[in-house]
């Protein structure tokens, strides 16, 4: 510490998918589960009125092109005609259940998400280096999280390639980061940069949260994932000594893991893709990182006047924002959590959030010396805070 970094690059998911959109999908697919009398209060209640995603929604929500039977319509016609059905009922049977879509597999769902995280991940990458004034061959480590598409090798080996950046940049993928990818990267490129500050870090974070949409759940916390996530690359140049468009310093970090929550948020892979889960009391967990880390502020600030000017903050939702609104000091300023509020209403970005809120705010131009918190959580539970300045 300290560490510097330029203005992030979002480049949003391509694809507006809005949530009337995502309602009537629900509605066609699964008419009979007892919460969809709940789905419109539930959806407005999110906030979000539409988001972007790197895939359409007709191919997100698509089934298996073969259909339920392939490959085994040659048993299913010998039990058909075992039942005593003639050719003609059998044909028209198997030609129904051809035609119903089946849950499409792992492979399915997740290559085409996969490559267009590597797409997406390089453009946000070309244009963050583009804001700094640098060139590829500048950069000596790189730092990537991406992850609802498993890979390996993974988005830092794709990007070192599609750059292409030199064969000795240290690579350094973390893929299971998810929400605290923001700060928690920023908080590595900080250490990353102490130790040596001619260090040029980019980071990139490539998020396709749509390919947690699973169109078979039927649960009603299935339809809160539906509505929630958003498609988001980010990236961003982090640097040990300040240079012209610089736009944060880094000046200290905070992590916290609370015991026994992991089951509260995970992502779990079946055979049909991958599921994001969620417990009902995740939101509360969540508000003890919060409180937790009022008291690493206060500690570092014992002044009665002192407060952030910004707080730029990835909590998961609207339940956790508005509870930190709660429990702020009632002397710090009502606005604080603008930005995170007005990123939000476009989806949960996830790992891409922070950066988006960054260049929210950057794009409002706050005074030079304006003091600003970061803070994210992620499944864990666990979260990382960056205290900055605005240059």
């Amino acid at each position: 510490m300290p560490a510097y970094v330029f203005p992030p690059a979002v480049v949003a998911g391509e694809f507006a998918v809005d949530t009337e959109d995502i309602l009537t999908e629900v509605r066609a697919r699964q008419p009979h589960v007892p919460w969809l009398s709940r789905a419109d209060g539930i959806a407005a209640s999110t906030g979000i009125a539409t988001r972007g995603w790197m895939l359409p929604l007709d191919e997100v929500s698509a089934g298996a092109s073969g259909g339920l039977l392939t490959p085994h319509e040659s048993a299913a016609r010998t039990a058909l005609a075992a039942d005593g059905f003639g050719d003609g009922d059998t044909g028209r049977i198997v030609a129904a259940l051809s035609a119903a879509p089946a849950p499409r597999t792992v492979q399915e769902r997740n290559e085409p998400a996969w490559q267009a995280v590597q797409a997406y991940g390089e453009r946000a990458a070309r244009q963050a280096l583009d804001a700094a004034g640098l060139r590829a061959a500048d950069v000596d480590c790189l730092i990537t999280s991406h992850s609802t598409t498993p890979a390996l090798p993974g988005l830092d080996v794709a990007l070192a390639n599609r750059l292409p950046l030199r064969d000795d940049v240290l690579l350094l993928p973390a893929s299971q980061w998810a929400c605290i990818a923001g700060t928690r990267s920023l908080a590595l490129a900080a250490d990353l940069v102490a130790a040596d500050p001619d260090r040029t870090v980019l980071v990139v974070i490539s998020e396709a949260l749509s390919t947690t949409y699973q169109p078979g759940d039927d649960t009603l916390e299935s339809l809160i994932t539906r509505l929630l996530f958003a498609d988001t690359a980010v990236a961003a140049v982090v640097t040990g000594r300040p240079r012209p468009g610089t736009c944060l310093r880094l000046d200290a970090v905070w992590h916290h893991t609370l015991p026994g929550t992991m089951g509260l948020h995970r992502l779990e892979t079946r055979h049909d893709g991958v599921h994001f889960l969620m417990d009902r009391s995740g939101p509360r967990a969540v508000q003890r990182t919060v409180l937790a880390m009022w008291e690493w502020l206060r500690a570092r600030h014992p002044y009665d006047d002192w407060h952030p000017d910004l707080l730029l903050a990835h909590p998961g939702g609207t339940r956790v924002l508005e509870y930190m609104q709660q429990t702020m000091p009632e002397s710090w300023p009502a606005d604080l959590l603008e930005h995170s509020r007005d990123s939000y209403t476009t989806g949960n970005r996830g790992g891409a959030a922070v950066f988006d809120i960054i260049s929210r705010a950057h794009r409002s131009a706050p005074k030079p010396g304006s003091r600003t918190v970061l803070y994210a959580a992620a499944p864990g539970l666990t979260a990382t805070a960056v205290e900055a300045e605005w240059m």
